[in-house]
């Protein structure tokens, strides 16, 4: 799976699955951020049951189809990017990995 030390204390939620959706990882800030849920105890579940329509549907077309899922969201007056891609190890797809970046509401956008 991926990951090193480095993950642990990055400042934004990471969080990586199998490509059953089952949680295989998840550094402080996504334990933090799911702690109502169970926190690193959500280590070893699916994500399927923590998602309920359409997200779980939108969740199993990724974990078949490879594809990368990128949005923005606001909760509890934050506002988050959301990345979500395939991880790969030795050539071949293994899960999905999920960065969730606090992002401020007056982003800069640069064209370069």
């Amino acid at each position: 799976m991926p990951g090193g030390e480095w993950i642990k204390d990055f400042p934004h939620a990471v969080t990586v699955c199998d490509l059953d959706g089952v949680i295989l990882e998840m550094n402080e800030k996504a334990a933090a951020s799911f702690r109502e849920y169970g926190g690193k105890d959500l280590i070893g579940k699916s994500l399927l049951d923590c998602h309920p329509e359409p997200a779980r549907s939108k969740l199993l077309q990724l974990l078949e189809s490879g594809e990368r899922n990128v949005y923005t969201i606001e909760k509890n007056g934050i506002r988050k990017l959301i990345y979500q891609v395939p991880w790969f190890r030795n050539n071949k797809r293994r899960g999905m990995v999920e960065l969730s970046l606090e992002i401020p509401f007056d982003l800069p956008h640069f064209v370069r």
